[in-house]
């Protein structure tokens, strides 16, 4: 049997099936349980009442007490208006309807007087308020609640009187039936350890405070069990995958003492070293691993995974590495095929440029156990794929696969599941880390190799274009190469083109004397990898290209990165492209050029970037300016969709919520003491998620 909060919403007094539907479609509230959690996203202060003599046009809305003169309706057909002439003892004014007509003109006899609310316009010599909120002034208004909600609503909702003020009247209801059916989710020492108010006060407080302290009290309380929650259901999953999913023992490290002591090619930082014993300690558990290494461009994530496939080989198992290109799986492929050869192993490439032939070879060396590391694309996943003993997983920029294809990876072996090691150089706030990724274990590389200059990012306005290209020259003349960037206009392919032509024009024009490499991503891909090269092995000494160059391209000649027009790139891409420099022991430097007329977002944006190269200070701050939904895309929406908890803002609390989820887990994980009651009726309550988050490394 359904419980209370399910209850339809059209049942609710002064709802009823028409409206029920409209509030369906538009606001996606079906129940009463779902109106409930409908959080005003404002608050008025309706304490203040203004005289009409003082009104002027920079106040935001006002409250005005004045007599009704008189009522008239003006202009024919869709310019039809009522006007209501008010006025008090120090001026007039007027009250215009465009819409609902009829239903207002009857509300409005002419003597009475009103409270009107709304954003005062000055029409001619005269003060106007269209479509004001409006009650009779009775005794009982100066009692009234004075601090009052402001809910979302939409158009079509206003037209059927469900503007803020109908949703908080109808809310009024809502509240008072329900306030004897809502039950306490958490127990009483948390509610003490947090100081946090009971859950019914924290409904009432949030819908129609008494007082701003009061109000900040039920705020905290809603978010801190909206982030608790979230933290619980994923720590739960965490748990049930450690039990479940055995791992192989991973645990010999004679391969790796070996290249420790004869091949490793420079001393690992502490950051390395310590995501590696992490790492281990998961291997050779007998759990399997899913782990997640975050690390900025440059920090050494690849020279990690090498030593984790090594333990892998040395303990009898295959390791295989998959990432999101073709260019970035080569350069994975060069890049370890030097230290493989050394230690005299077998690796192999796979990608979707592979010939039939070779690729028959893989299969059968991959199947015999004889190919011990496997680097490819999305060819990884085919069903022809299979390893003798697939024992490590290393996923690269994990965000640009999908889930279904990672999960294809776990299956490569019947008897274990393999250990996942996912890699990612797209710093993600810690907040959203802990929300993500609140069931995977997250190990950070958070120093950069010695020897390594911090990159000199400054921000120069077009005016000074000379004296950023007579820089270039001193560059190149000291043998370095150089990447200019255009940005990406999603709107049109003709426009970017066009762009990325003039630019590449100019750029002829003022270095006549230097061959230059031009990548875009409409380029077929064998012209495209041609001009790489020819980049890549110091025949042209400035590329100027898209953003196809983000991810996949490693020169460490080259020592400047110019991103044109930088106002439009997002905080994340300008700090992955300017980690395409800087790989090399020289000074590298980033040029981010703008308009002069900036927006306050973008100003944030290139302030950030010139001020660090702290690439979770800059997802912090990007996480302020975009909120987790467009940071993370549609792939991961469901996980974020907070109703009034915002992990852009609310960091302090979700930290307390994930500590408190933490220690009732510790003490009893099956949920079954007394005190733990209400937490486990809530969390049978909750919806079944569609998605096994933690089944998403």
């Amino acid at each position: 049997m359904p419980g209370f909060f399910e209850t339809k919403i059209e049942f609710l007094k002064g709802v009823g099936p028409q409206k029920a539907e409209l509030l369906n479609k538009e606001l996606a509230i079906f129940s009463y349980g779902d109106l409930l959690q409908h959080y005003p996203f404002r608050y008025e202060d309706r304490s203040k009442f203004y005289k009409i003599r003082h009104l002027h046009a920079e106040l935001e809305n006002v409250q005005v007490i004045a007599r009704i003169q008189k009522v008239e309706l003006i202009g024919m057909g869709n310019k039809k208006r009522l006007v209501a002439h008010v006025a008090d003892e120090t001026g007039e004014m007027e009250m215009t309807w465009f819409k609902g007509i009829q239903w207002v003109q009857k509300k409005l006899p002419a003597g009475a007087v009103f409270i009107f609310f709304g954003k005062p316009a000055l029409y001619g010599r005269k003060w106007s308020i269209a479509h004001p909120e409006m009650e009779p002034l009775t005794q009982s208004s100066e009692k009234r609640n004075t601090f009052q909600p402001v809910y979302s609503t939409t158009e079509k909702l206003r037209a059927r009187f469900l503007d803020s003020k109908g949703i908080s009247k109808i809310m009024e209801q809502l509240v008072q039936v329900s306030y004897a059916h809502i039950q306490e989710s958490l127990p009483e020492d948390i509610l003490t350890s947090y100081q946090l108010i009971g859950k019914r006060e924290a409904v009432r407080q949030i819908h129609f405070p008494t007082e701003p302290s009061l109000l900040q009290n039920a705020r905290k309380r809603l978010k801190f069990e909206e982030f608790f929650f979230l933290q619980l259901r994923l720590l739960m999953m965490k748990v049930a995958r450690t039990d479940k999913y055995r791992g192989q023992v991973l645990d010999n490290t004679e391969l790796l003492t070996d290249f420790y002591q004869n091949h490793i090619p420079f001393e690992l930082t502490g950051a390395q070293k310590r995501v590696i014993r992490e790492a281990y300690h998961d291997m050779k558990s007998g759990k399997q691993m899913n782990r997640l290494i975050q690390g900025d461009v440059g920090s050494g994530k690849t020279m990690v995974a090498f030593i984790c496939a090594l333990i892998a080989i040395s303990s009898g198992a295959q390791a295989c590495l998959m990432a999101p290109t073709e260019i970035l799986a080569n350069q994975h492929y060069e890049g370890l095929k030097e230290y493989a050869d050394l230690m005299g192993m077998k690796i192999a490439l796979l990608t979707g440029s592979v010939k039939k032939s070779s690729r028959k070879i893989i299969h059968e060396e991959l199947l015999s156990g004889e190919l011990k590391i496997l680097i490819g694309t999305h060819a990884l996943l085919e069903d022809v794929v299979q390893f003798k003993n697939l024992g490590l997983a290393i996923v690269d920029e994990q965000h640009r696969f999908g889930v279904a294809q990672r999960a294809k990876l776990w299956a490569k072996n019947e008897i274990y599941y393999p250990h996942v090691l996912v890699m990612t150089a797209t710093p993600i706030p810690r907040t959203l880390a802990m929300t993500l990724y609140g069931d995977l274990d997250v190990s950070v590389i958070d120093e950069l190799p010695a020897g390594r200059k911090p990159i000199q990012t400054v921000h120069r306005y077009d005016k000074d274009r000379l004296k950023v290209f007579g820089f270039l020259h001193q560059e190149i003349q000291k043998g370095r190469q150089v990447y200019i960037v255009y940005p990406l206009i999603e709107e049109s392919e003709t426009l970017d083109l066009k762009n990325l032509m003039d630019g590449y024009e100019s750029i002829a024009r003022a270095f006549p004397q230097y061959p230059l490499s031009i990548v875009n991503g409409s380029q077929k891909a064998q012209d495209k990898e041609y001009e790489m090269q020819r980049f890549v092995k110091g025949e042209t000494k400035i590329m100027v290209a898209t953003t196809v160059i983000e991810v996949g391209v490693n020169v460490p000649n080259a020592s400047v990165m110019v991103i044109e027009n930088a106002e439009r790139f997002g905080l994340s891409q300008l700090h992955q492209l300017r980690g395409r420099v800087g790989r090399g022991a020289e000074q590298s430097y980033c040029i981010l050029m703008s308009k002069y007329e900036l927006s306050k977002d973008s100003r944030v944006r290139l302030e950030t970037m010139v001020r660090t190269n702290d690439g979770f200070e800059i997802a912090d701050v990007d996480l302020r300016l975009r909120g987790p939904g467009d940071l993370m895309g549609t792939q991961q929406s469901g996980i974020t969709d907070l109703l009034i908890a915002d992990l852009s803002k609310d960091a302090p609390i979700l930290t307390l919520a994930r500590d408190a989820a933490q220690q009732v887990l510790a003490e009893d994980p099956n949920l079954s003491l007394p005190q733990n009651q209400p937490i486990l009726r809530q969390v049978r309550s909750q919806k079944k998620t569609a998605v096994n988050w933690s089944r998403i490394s």
